[in-house]
């Protein structure tokens, strides 16, 4: 199933140059895109590719149109920003063959009476629902999920097979959570004594926002008496850890395997790459992006770009660098005499 260019443009926006008639039937990379396809250019590096595509149309940047625009016998539909265009029309393309679950619990599902399901919502086979449960219009509740005593989830949230949602959390509306993950699960809080761990129960909930995304066998940790929160839009990829009493500000974004330890406090629209670190209690402000594989130990209360990992080098260099970094100390005490020393003899050579 395609669509017209020009019906595109009505829905989306854009200029168009070309054939509004011209039909399109889905979305492609510009290697891979054939004559019924619409692809996109949103780096300028891909220029002379964009050229050699055999699209159907691209979507560009006025700065690219006027570049390629001689060059290029296709369609285009001009707009500010492309990469943003191409993902809206790749969810109108996908909408057009989705396959909508139907409104209804599965025979095989385990509802309790006192829980509360949308006539319209999708309960699938070998769910559980326990007592005092919410489910909002329009949701999805894949195979094999479990929810929680008293947890609500709202109109429109999808959950795929087999994501555990405990007692008493909440999720928004709009809501993605693919396979594997957990959430509300105890957070990790022992108080020590004389070297035995005694456990402090874990009675805080979860609550994320609306159009939130949570990756494959991501996992968010309960509050230990207050409550970990994920604010609206915020995107967490396959793979990673929040622990207790965090608090990540709106339309944050994680890769995957980052790890933010307890009862750290995170801006809005902050960015992190994969496998970064986070230890807990700390701060971060707004607007903090956080390379791969950072280690971020203090609070961060200046927005920008930070990175904190040890450039890759070969082992017997790197072993080289770690004996010069273990001896600094040591290296700073030596210059310290000598700058005593070198003090010492310029005085005595002025007197």
């Amino acid at each position: 199933m395609g669509t017209r260019l020009g019906a595109l443009v009505e829905r989306l926006g854009g200029q168009l140059v070309g054939d509004a008639n011209l039909e399109v039937s889905g979305i492609a990379p510009l290697a891979d895109a054939g004559v019924s396809h619409i692809s996109f250019l949103s780096n300028s590096k891909l220029r002379a590719q964009a050229l050699q595509s055999k699209a159907a149309a691209l979507i560009v940047s006025a700065a690219d149109d006027a570049f390629i625009a001689a060059g290029y016998g296709g369609a285009r539909i001009v707009v500010p920003n492309p990469y943003v265009y191409f993902a809206r029309a790749a969810q109108y393309f996908e909408s057009l063959t989705a396959i909508v679950p139907a409104a209804g619990v599965h025979p095989t599902a385990v509802v309790a009476d006192s829980a509360q399901v949308a006539p319209s919502a999708h309960i699938g086979p070998r769910v559980v629902i326990e007592d005092g449960a919410v489910i909002g219009e329009g949701a999805v509740i894949g195979a094999g999920c479990f929810i929680g005593r008293e947890a609500l989830i709202g109109a429109g949230t999808r959950f795929f097979a087999n994501v555990t949602f405990h007692a008493y959390c909440q999720i928004g509306q709009r809501g993605i959570i693919h396979s594997g993950a957990v959430i509300g699960t105890d957070g990790f809080g022992f108080a020590n004594e004389g070297g035995v761990y005694i456990k402090i129960p874990q009675t805080g909930r979860v609550l994320i926002g609306d159009d939130v995304d949570i990756g494959a066998n991501t996992t968010i940790d309960r509050g230990a008496l207050a409550d970990t929160i994920i604010e609206d839009g915020v995107k967490l990829d396959n793979q990673i850890q929040i622990g207790h009493n965090c608090h990540i500000g709106a339309h944050t974004a994680m890769a995957g395997c980052v790890g933010v330890a307890g009862s750290a406090k995170i801006g809005k629209y902050c960015t992190f790459g994969g496998a970064a670190m986070v230890l807990g209690h700390l701060t971060i402000v707004d607007k903090v992006h956080v390379g791969s594989g950072s280690m971020v130990s203090r609070s961060i209360l200046e927005p920008g770009q930070y990175t904190g990992f040890y450039p890759l080098a070969k082992n017997a260099d790197w072993e080289k660098s770690a004996v010069i970094v273990r001896n600094l100390s040591a290296m700073r005490d030596k210059i310290r005499a000598l700058e005593k020393i070198i003090k010492t003899q310029s005085e005595n050579n002025e007197s």
